[in-house]
């Protein structure tokens, strides 16, 4: 098997060329429009807009950073530019059901202008009604009516007078009814000359009474028709004076809103209300006693005219095109609208002017993009939506009573039809829980805009890149970057997304580098961000998050962890692991030890007995099982115990990137052969010793590295990685002018022999034909060790068994 050597310094990041951009800094470009590397969700979302079917909603799916919201929030306006602007809504007293206002809905602009109309007409109203009956003209007619009927009055008491007097009585009329006083010898009398009166003369005074009675009861039903009749021309009167006044605004009204046909509706009933309660107009003066008592009195009722209000909930007149709302806090009334309530002499009254707009109000023929995780965190929210998506419909209810806790008086305001694309923004996570778990979603969301996090790394895509740091400096106002500055950026990229041929779209971190970059090219007093300024960014970010990784870097310096990076040992190697503190990953190496021995319990994995090992690493571990099987238990028994540990590891391990290391720890340990130390090992591997990929590749290179270079570098040190990472590189420049320089090396394998091979200078050995493996080789060694290993416990139990015979046979001859 061939020497493998390490790599070149080429291979570790795959830099770019400042030369190979046609500008000298990003003010030459035009600013970037629309995204970049979404090829995907840009068809996705192209049609999900364009499609106005029922449930054709949309789901923007893709790691946080991608720039999700803004290009939905650009790419949506700019459509939404070219739709056509929603209607005006207002909410109107309903005066048939006072308790359920009416909505009206009139063209964008309109609403606005019909508000005012109405406050002009109230205005008029207050006024021309209150100087109509404060007219000579309504006092000299309503006199006049008076007249009329106090004459026909008059009349008719005169007639009673005559009656009463034919029948001996004198009539007197009070406050307090119609009294009849009996007459004798023309004098009236007392009631107690009444009483002192014979008998028969009180029985014929009784007689006569009861006939007057029943004229008097004539006589009052007709004076009571009069008086009907009199109030009855008084009103009408009052009606002509009122119409007069006011029916010229109202017609006005009607005429300017025909082509509207519940605003006639309202406005007829409008002036049906008017003439209905005229005296509501008329100006009451309270006592200065009645205002002390009662001072609640007035200001519960309210002004009369209060009902012709109108509310304009919805206002499009400012608006070019549809709607378009972004919102980050969606609770339950945010959503739907609320109705306000005001305080007044500790009694909570609201009306229908204090009814207020939500987010679907406002969206409304339009677009609502609003964060999943927002809207989930409040299930009410979540419910709402669904509902008003489902039903098409705006309906705003007290949350109490939607919950069924209380049933609460309130205003019930008539439905809003709704029309509305609702854009969720969110993980892929939370669209796999949804679609899974609620039924709805799935109807409700049927358009999945799902955002990659890296696009491919090519000519196109730089230069949209350096586009992008064109328009954040114009933006921004900051300075822009050279060549060497977008250079540095474009492997800044590629180092976010771990892979040498792709490009990161998590422009969140981007912009991150690129507002420090140019914050230290100002510090620096540069007109331009250079490279410098870049690497200066990377390197104080780092520092700013790196304090867990300089103290464990000093306790492995220290020897307080223990690891050793020169000389050799059998069953003994350097793991390395990745940690991730949230806004900082690093990679520290850590020690491996097998112990190998006869026996039939197979590998036993330390970590997993004292249930410290994740699923990951406990898989990893059972696979080496299946290699040692089956490349040398072919012809023999495995009679094998190997216990492998992760030395001073307390906080659990997962993973299987340290399964290559575990195995060459445990053939080192059969074969003993002492592995080198300074050579660490990262890699998966399967049941046929292939090495397989891992991911924090460049952490943990970078992350042994710092303890070799700390430590002192020797020429000597090294990781082992496996070859499909080595497109994976993008290494910094310590670690690059390192291998440059042959102080550090960095071997690609693809299998267990090529690794062995590199950690012990022996050579692995190939399976000949005859099952066998060539002498002095590690294969060799370790088939042997097996091979005694599998002899030893097969000769111990029969030579067990063999004492036991004898002594058997021996006692039955005895």
């Amino acid at each position: 098997m061939p020497q493998i050597s390490g790599l070149p310094a080429g291979m570790l990041r795959k830099e770019c060329d400042p030369n190979s951009f046609k500008f000298n800094d990003t003010s030459e470009l035009e600013p970037l429009e629309g995204i970049i590397g979404q090829e995907r969700a840009v068809r996705a979302m192209t049609f999900g807009l364009k499609i106005n079917t029922r449930g054709y909603n949309i789901f923007m799916s893709g790691m946080t950073g991608t720039g999700k919201t803004s290009y939905a929030v650009n790419y949506i306006k700019k459509i939404a530019k070219n739709c056509k602007t929603p209607d005006d809504w207002c909410y109107v007293y309903n005066f048939e059901n006072p308790n359920q206002p009416k909505a009206i809905n009139l063209p964008a602009g309109l609403g606005k202008v019909f508000k005012k109309d109405m406050e002009e007409f109230i205005k008029v109203l207050q006024q021309e009604i209150s100087r109509a009956f404060e007219s000579e003209d309504y006092e000299r007619e309503r006199a006049a009516i008076a007249n009329e009927y106090q004459g026909k009055k008059a009349e008719l008491m005169e007639i009673l007078n005559r009656d009463a007097e034919k029948q001996g009585f004198k009539v007197r009329t009070t406050n307090a009814g119609i009294y009849f006083l009996p007459v004798i010898e023309g004098k009236t009398i007392t009631e107690e000359e009444y009483g002192q009166l014979d008998e028969k003369i009180k029985q014929e005074i009784t007689e006569r009474s009861n006939i007057v009675q029943l004229e008097t009861l004539e006589i009052i039903r007709k004076i009571k028709n009069i008086e009907r009749e009199a109030e009855e021309r008084v009103a009408e009167w009052e009606n002509k004076i009122a119409l007069f006044a006011v029916g010229m605004q109202i017609n006005d009204l009607k005429e300017k809103y025909k082509d509207y046909k519940e605003v006639v509706k309202y406005l007829e009933q409008v002036q049906e209300d008017i003439l209905q309660n005229l005296d509501d107009f008329r100006e009451e003066e309270y006592s200065e006693e009645q205002q002390l008592i009662m001072p609640w009195l007035k200001g519960n009722e309210g002004s009369p005219v209060d009902k012709y209000k109108v509310n304009l909930l919805v206002d499009n007149s400012g608006l070019e095109g549809a709607p378009v709302i972004v919102d980050f806090n969606p609770t339950y009334y945010n959503l739907i609208g609320r109705v306000e309530y005001e305080n007044e002499f500790g009694t909570m009254i609201t009306d229908f002017t204090m009814i207020k707009p939500g987010l679907f109000h406002q969206a409304n023929g339009g677009y609502l993009i609003l964060q999943a995780k927002d809207v989930l965190s409040n299930v009410q929210s979540w419910e709402a939506l669904k509902r008003a998506l489902k039903t098409r419909q705006i309906t705003i209810e007290n949350m109490k009573e939607q919950m069924g806790l209380v049933a609460v008086s309130t205003l019930k305001p008539e439905p809003i039809p709704l029309q509305v694309k609702v854009i969720l923004v969110g993980n892929e996570f939370l669209h796999q829980l949804l679609y899974e778990y609620d039924e709805d979603f799935k109807k409700l969301f049927k358009i999945k805009v799902d955002f990659d996090e890296e696009m491919d790394r090519n000519e196109d895509n730089t230069l949209k890149l350096a586009q992008f740091i064109s328009s954040f400096c114009r933006r921004e106002n900051a300075p822009h970057f050279d060549r060497t500055g977008v250079a540095k950026v474009v492997e800044y990229s590629s180092r976010l997304v771990g892979d040498q041929n792709k490009l990161s779209t998590r422009f969140n971190d981007i912009v991150e580098i690129l507002c420090e970059s140019a914050a230290w090219a100002q510090i620096d007093g540069s007109s331009l961000v250079k490279a410098e300024h870049v690497n200066k960014a990377i390197q104080e970010k780092i520092y700013r998050s790196n304090k867990y990784d300089k103290k464990l870097l000093e306790l492995l310096k220290d020897g307080i962890i223990i690891l050793d990076t020169e000389g050799e040992a059998v069953g003994q190697i350097n793991g390395l692991t990745v940690l991730d503190i949230g806004d900082y990953c690093f990679g520290k190496p850590t020690r491996i030890t097998a112990n190998t021995f006869m026996g039939e319990k197979g590998i036993v994995n330390i970590e997993r007995e004292v249930e410290m090992s994740g699923t990951s690493h406990t898989k990893g571990v059972l696979i080496l099982s299946g290699y040692i099987g089956q490349k040398y238990a072919q012809d023999i028994p495995l009679s094998l115990t190997a216990s492998l540990c992760f030395e001073q590891l307390y906080s659990g391990v997962d993973g299987d990137s340290a399964s290559s290391a575990e195995l060459y720890a445990i053939l080192s340990s059969l074969a003993e052969v002492p592995i080198k130390q300074s050579i660490a090992v990262t890699g998966s591997v399967n049941q046929k010793g292939e090495i397989q990929p891992i991911g924090g590749v460049n952490e943990k290179i970078e992350g042994f590295f710092e303890l070799c270079k700390a430590r002192g570098l020797n020429g000597k040190h090294g990781v082992i990685i496996p070859y499909q990472n080595v497109r994976n590189l993008a290494l910094n420049d310590e670690v690059i002018e390192a291998v440059k320089e042959g102080k550090f090396h960095i071997y690609a394998v693809k299998t267990i022999d090529e690794g062995i091979e590199i950690l012990t200078g022996m050579k692995a050995g190939e399976k000949r034909e005859d099952g066998t493996y060539p002498e002095g080789t590690i294969n060799y060694l370790v088939y042997e060790k097996l091979k005694k290993y599998a002899r030893t416990v097969a000769g111990f139990g029969k030579d067990e068994k063999e004492a036991k015979d004898a002594k058997d046979a021996k006692k039955n001859s005895d």
